[in-house]
């Protein structure tokens, strides 16, 4: 693991203004309420908390789809809200994110080989014959038959959709992967085998992940550490082994007791 995080947050705060409030007393939501955080390459770290708890705001952050309210983001040590051309390039590099249903994140009219070799045609990396064999590579990684190259998402199983998903936030060789809910729109029998997909790439890519999800469980099986997401804060972070076994805000007892896992771990 490298010393410094390829992304910090710092109390990041991202407040919105609800419309039911009034002109001179606004409702404010705080969807994401003075958070610290890092990730780097080599550990993956679960971000778990309840529907509308602010994970998916604060994965936002992380790819730099939502500037913060306040609060600092740094990119290798350096800030990084406010973005030259140059470091938006080598952000978009570093940082890919999966998301959660690939039936949506893919374009249902491109090809799988499209697919793949757009973010490489958009960062001007190689030549037609280097894409190809990036594609091949890719779709190796993932664990697809090269003949899903010819095919368009609609024609392949939602698991191999999200494979391919998968494939093309690796396209780049990034440092670090935000997967927010990556397994849900899938089926039971699927999800173990995208997880442990997951898993694996980390380890042979020594790839940082952030995984964000509502299940502890699944957050277990993949987490180095595990940070418990309530109201916009992280009332809780630790090894999984810790927040399991020694678990000390009450919400994160609530969690560990109503979800019972669906991956029979």
């Amino acid at each position: 693991m490298n010393a410094t995080p390829v992304i910090e947050l710092k109390d990041v705060k991202v407040y919105h203004h609800a419309r039911t409030g009034g002109l001179f007393r606004p409702n404010i939501v705080k969807a994401v309420d003075g958070v610290d955080f890092s990730i780097s390459r080599g550990e993956t770290v679960g971000i778990v908390g309840e529907s509308g708890c602010g994970k998916s705001t604060l994965a936002s952050v992380l790819v730099g789809l939502q500037p913060p309210t306040s609060g600092q983001v740094l990119f290798h040590g350096k800030p990084a809200i406010k973005r030259n051309a140059g470091m938006r390039k080598q952000f978009g590099r570093s940082v890919s994110v999966v998301f959660q249903d690939p039936a949506t994140a893919l374009n249902p009219r491109m090809t799988i080989q499209d697919i793949l070799t757009d973010p490489l045609q958009i960062h001007g990396i190689g030549n037609a014959t280097t894409r190809a064999a990036k594609v091949k590579e890719l779709l190796a990684l993932v664990g697809l038959p090269q003949s899903a190259a010819e095919v368009t998402p609609s024609q392949v199983s939602g698991g191999q959709r999200q494979r391919v998903a998968i494939a093309r936030a690796l396209a780049l060789d990034p440092d670090i992967i935000v997967a927010d809910e990556p397994t849900s729109a899938l089926d039971v029998s699927v999800r173990a085998q995208v997880l442990n997909l997951l898993s694996d790439l980390k380890t042979q890519l020594n790839l940082g992940m952030v995984f964000i999800s509502h299940d502890i469980q699944t957050v277990r099986y993949v987490s180095d550490r595990i940070c418990v997401m309530y109201f916009g804060k992280i009332v809780e972070q630790g090894t999984a082994a810790q927040v399991f076994d020694n678990p000390s805000n009450d919400y994160t007892k609530k969690l560990l007791g109503a979800a019972p896992s669906l991956l029979h771990i």
